[in-house]
């Protein structure tokens, strides 16, 4: 903060919109990205950060095919910028002045952010009608640390990264097919009869958390003959009569004539974990979004 302070009362050229670009530059790398996300053009955050190369007298990154790779000299300046944000972000949620206004990137398992958390957003969007959301739900992780999402909700607790973290909710997963399906396909009745039958499931090398491998859990030696990495592509071929699948039960309950097969058997528990930024996690609009994901996620089957 001090080589902060000093620096600014030196360099009275630089601004702070001007960092506040350079971090987006640093934590995204691709400049068409950022763009995107500061209604800028890639010219114009080219040119600010040629002008705070300049005013330092320092080459602050390598310009790759990969996009624009910090050196040693923007390392340097991007923790302490960082710890500028920090304090304005912490300034602003003590604020009496502060809305809950704005606008909150939130990444999600696909499954969870298209069944549950869309539908529950015209809720929270009539609660809180000045607070924008990205929903990211997708097949894969959100990074938080890396400020792809200010936060994210995960299928293992993380155990690295300035984050605040904290349990939303256990859920079950259990075995599913059709009546369609069941009425020419061999009876199941124990684990050892899943050998006879068209399995759905994950694409092996696209599995991004070891806590989807559910057939694995099931019983060892089960293999997908249908795979898709989108559970809600597993879901239409299970729903099709394509074969039996493990989906979350608030996926499969109440969904056309899904069964589930030998519960007492098969009975597969997950839990998710809500990541936060800890630079934006005392914002009033993200502690809004923390409360309502509480409770809307509270009571997953």
């Amino acid at each position: 903060m001090q080589f902060i302070s000093v620096f600014l009362q030196a360099k009275r050229l630089m601004n702070w919109d001007d960092l506040r670009i350079f971090l987006a530059v640093a934590r995204q790398a691709k400049l068409d990205t950022v763009a995107a996300q500061t209604q800028l053009d890639a010219t114009t955050i080219s040119r600010r950060i040629r002008r705070l190369e300049d005013v330092l007298g320092s080459t602050l990154f390598e310009r790759t095919r990969r996009g624009h790779i910090l050196t040693s000299a923007g390392e340097n300046l991007a923790k302490r910028v960082e710890e500028m944000e920090s304090i304005s972000l912490d300034v602003a949620a003590h604020s009496g002045d502060e809305l809950a206004v704005g606008r909150v990137r939130l990444g999600a398992p696909e499954g969870l952010g298209a069944t549950v958390i869309a539908p529950a957003l015209a809720s929270f969007r009539a609660t809180y009608p000045n607070i924008d959301i990205d929903l990211i739900a997708l097949s894969g992780f959100v990074s938080v640390p890396k400020r792809e999402a200010d936060m994210s909700i995960l299928l293992a607790r993380p155990k690295t990264g300035r984050l605040t973290v904290k349990k939303i909710s256990d859920y079950s997963l259990g075995l599913y097919a059709t009546k369609t399906y069941l009425k020419t396909a061999p009876p199941v009745t124990s684990k050892a009869d899943l050998m006879d039958h068209t399995l759905i499931g994950y694409v092996d090398d696209l599995i991004y958390s070891s806590q989807l491998r559910y057939l694995d859990d099931i019983l060892p030696g089960l293999t997908p003959h249908l795979s898709s990495p989108s559970i809600l592509a597993q879901r239409e071929m299970i729903a099709a009569s394509a074969g039996i699948g493990v989906l979350p039960t608030f996926m499969a309950d109440g969904y056309r004539d899904l069964v589930r097969l030998i519960p007492k058997d098969i009975h597969v528990v997950r839990t998710f974990w809500l990541a936060v930024h800890e630079d934006v996690a005392r914002l009033k609009r993200n502690r809004h979004l923390v409360d309502f994901l509480t409770r809307a996620l509270a009571k997953l089957p």
